[in-house]
């Protein structure tokens, strides 16, 4: 489609490529930082979240296309989680933006789910073997997304503070969250 709309005149593929950078990197993930931090710091909200994600989201004045029926995962010290849509790209749009490529492609799609901590050591996330690692597969109808745990030594972080570890990788669980030494400004 973005080729015939090129071709046309209609759209220029800087145009496209602007707008598919906004929402890959600072619009969706940015909201989903928002509501990660929120609930690392309120307990009573983090229980709602994790009871109901996409309600939890509505309250912070997050929802949309996409994001009609969010599930969020919590990941503990016991268990890892990480998401996939094996038949396509189903992701939760309003927290997390678009789709990465790899996200879309087939190889992360087949392999995730049979080897899944191969794929989380491909992208820098090595979990020791007592980590259990549970995927989910999204759906059109359902979209997971993780809560990522929080970093140590962040107990005096501010809420936006906080959002600024939270990564679009670490909410699909393909990496953890920054620590505060790494965080970029």
């Amino acid at each position: 489609m973005e080729s015939l709309l090129v071709e046309k005149g209609l759209l220029s593929s800087d145009a496209v490529d602007l707008v598919s950078a906004v929402y890959e990197n600072a619009v969706g993930p940015k909201l989903g930082a928002k509501v990660v931090a929120r609930a690392w710091t309120d307990p009573d909200f983090k229980a709602r979240l994790l009871a109901d994600g996409t309600a939890a989201c509505r309250e912070l004045g997050i929802s949309g296309m996409q994001g009609e029926e969010m599930i969020v995962l919590e990941n503990t010290d016991d268990v890892h989680n990480m998401i996939v849509c094996t038949l396509c790209s189903c992701y939760p749009w309003p927290v997390l933006g678009l789709p990465p490529n790899w996200y879309k492609d087939p190889a992360y799609r087949s392999r995730v789910v049979r080897e899944p901590r191969r794929v989380a050591a491909e992208f820098g996330l090595e979990l020791p073997m007592e980590v259990e690692i549970r995927v989910w597969d999204s759906s059109a109808e359902l979209r997971y997304w993780v809560l990522p745990q929080r970093p140590a030594g962040t107990d005096g972080l501010s809420e936006d503070e906080l959002a600024a570890l939270v990564t679009r990788d670490s909410m699909v669980g393909v990496a953890q969250a920054l620590a505060t030494s790494s965080r970029s400004t």
